[in-house]
């Protein structure tokens, strides 16, 4: 895999022109240390990830199937344990400056990286996809629009955020986090003052949904951003220290993560809809053009795109970073090309499928950063890539993905993301003690 991006066309000198302007995001070598960012650049990257109208659509689907209590119980702990587990690989990337990809050469091997850095991307790609999906949906149905327009608008708006990298991400976090906090407390708080904050609580769930168990709400919460969360590397190698680095996630996990979802998950509470559909109208986009202000509509609006805009930034700028590594080309000129190929996945109401993206990432992707921590906290700390596959690796993530196949089948009423993760832990763990692969006693 060639280590420098080269071109033929001329477009690299034009990407080292515009690497000067916005900085570079070094995506084939660490980030040196006189590179790195503050600790507040590093926490709004990663608070405006989260904090956004899925994740309180995600929490009114939660609600919906469990009730207020059981779902709240769910997206605590599903958010603490993401902590842990995004702080834990963060703190990877801070200490040696590396990206995903190159952290996944070290585990998986030099060539063996691509099968999961290529899953990684493309997933994230999709997401960048659903989400642009879905404000072109929302902004159509609420204005009587074009629902091909509003997404072609959307695309190329976050197109533009991710173009500008990093200092991209850190400026639409500015925007768009003091907007949710704002909106989604006055949305949370109106819907529960006029139902009643008792009725809020004793919500036992809508009566037209099915029923979901404590199994399923932890799946649903870890595998919202358990892709994002496995290529945290991408941006704690920015943080210059172990403090920032952590301080960062938690802003995110579980800080952010969690008032969106509460957000959501209090007003679906408080309308107490026998059949809530939160990727209709009954979502805080929804709520806020109900009220019939015309002030408060054009707010909505301007909302829904910086909001979602965040997230897709920051899905496209991990997707086009992974992609850049293996193709040996420049992190924006992939950001182009693959939010180009987002839009056009996205006029195709690909965010209509957004349960089955979180059920293909709870059985393939938890394995992944079981491996990874288990390699660099355990067995081979501080080890270099030395190999171009390394065997045991894959060995264990088809183990751990294998038996979360099987309780997504057979139990279903369990996590089949928790399942995969220790079960790839455990594999991974007794495989490196069988083959001896240069443990540390230290």
């Amino acid at each position: 895999m060639k280590e420098e991006a080269k071109s033929v066309t001329g477009i690299e000198s034009v990407e080292d022109t515009v690497d000067e302007v916005f900085g570079a995001e070094y995506e084939h070598k660490p980030v040196p240390y006189e590179a790195r960012r503050s600790t507040f650049s590093v926490t709004t990257v990663w608070i405006g990830f989260p904090m956004i109208i899925t994740g309180a659509m995600t929490g009114s689907i939660l609600v919906a199937g469990m009730g207020f209590a059981r779902a709240v119980v769910a997206m605590v702990v599903g958010n603490l344990l993401m902590f842990g587990y995004v702080g834990a690989l963060g703190l990877l990337g801070t200490k040696r400056g590396m990206n995903y990809p190159l952290l996944a050469s070290i585990v998986f091997g030099r060539k063996g990286y691509v099968f999961s850095s290529a899953l990684l991307s493309t997933l994230l790609l999709g997401w960048y996809a659903v989400q642009t999906g879905i404000t072109g949906n929302l902004v159509a149905s609420a204005y009587h629009l074009n629902y091909v327009l509003m997404t072609a608008v959307a695309g190329i708006l976050y197109i533009g955020v991710t173009l500008v990298g990093v200092r991209g991400l850190h400026w639409i976090g500015i925007v768009s986090v003091p907007l949710f906090v704002i909106l989604g407390v006055w949305v949370a708080a109106d819907a529960a003052v006029h139902a009643g904050w008792g009725h809020v609580v004793a919500y036992n769930g809508a009566t037209g949904v099915s029923s979901m168990s404590m199994g399923v709400g932890l799946t649903v919460v870890l595998t919202l951003f358990v892709d994002a969360g496995t290529v945290a590397a991408d941006f704690n190698r920015w943080a210059k220290d172990t403090r920032s680095s952590l301080l960062a996630t938690f802003s995110a996990f579980p800080f952010a993560n969690l008032v969106a979802m509460l957000v959501g998950g209090v007003m679906t509470a408080a309308l107490a809809k026998s059949n809530p559909q939160p990727f209709a109208t009954d979502n805080m986009f929804g709520y806020m053009n109900d009220v019939g202000s015309v002030w408060l509509s054009i707010l909505a609006f301007i909302f829904l795109y910086c909001n979602l805009g965040s997230v897709c930034s920051h899905c496209l700028y991990n997707s086009a970073i992974g992609w850049a590594r293996i193709f040996g080309s420049h992190m924006r000129l992939l950001a182009l090309l693959l939010g180009g190929l987002g839009i056009l996945i996205a006029a195709g109401n690909v965010w209509a499928y957004f349960i089955q993206w979180l059920s293909l990432l709870g059985v393939l992707v938890p394995p992944i950063g079981a491996i990874i921590l288990v390699d660099q906290y355990i067995g081979r700390r501080n080890s270099e890539i030395d190999a171009d596959w390394r065997p045991t690796a894959f060995v264990a993530w088809a183990a751990g993905s294998a038996v979360a196949l099987f309780v997504n089948f057979r139990a279903p009423d369990w996590s089949t993301a928790l399942s995969a993760f220790v079960v790839a832990i455990l594999v991974y763990g007794a495989l490196s003690l069988v083959f001896a692969e240069n443990i540390e006693t230290a």
